[in-house]
């Protein structure tokens, strides 16, 4: 897929004062809010999202238009280790995922999804990672 949209649903997200975050407010426009299908938990600081099949199952988050997505990707993978020289399984791949911004228009956006077992994690329901 290509794409220079990223739907982010944690320590990414506006608000938050981290190096990483911030690079992210720089170099790509804030689209608005926006929804995709999973479940969320609590890693520890951060959170991990999970696809669901089940409608019910809402994550919340925010969706951007990267300037320079091949770059920006790159240093986000590098955050996420999910990039290049990280022994696998990493904890979270990047895949495009179908999200739907606040004007109902369905979008294809990169995000990371968790790729290690939830199973020791607490579910966050309210599908809303706040910092703790």
């Amino acid at each position: 897929m290509t794409s220079d949209l990223l739907f982010v649903y944690g320590t990414l997200m506006r608000g938050f004062d981290h190096p990483m975050a911030k690079l992210l407010a720089a170099n790509a426009d804030f689209l608005g809010e926006a929804t995709c299908r999973g479940r969320l938990y609590c890693v520890t600081h951060y959170p991990a999202l999970v696809l669901s099949d089940d409608p019910a199952d809402i994550v919340h988050g925010e969706l951007f238009r990267l300037r320079a997505p091949e770059e920006l990707l790159r240093e986000f993978d590098m955050y996420e280790a999910c990039g290049e020289g990280f022994a696998t399984p990493t904890e979270y791949v990047r895949e495009p995922v179908r999200v739907t911004p606040g004007d109902g228009a369905v979008n294809e956006a990169w995000t990371y999804l968790y790729n290690w077992p939830v199973t020791k994690l607490s579910r966050i329901e309210s599908g809303r990672f706040v910092a703790r």
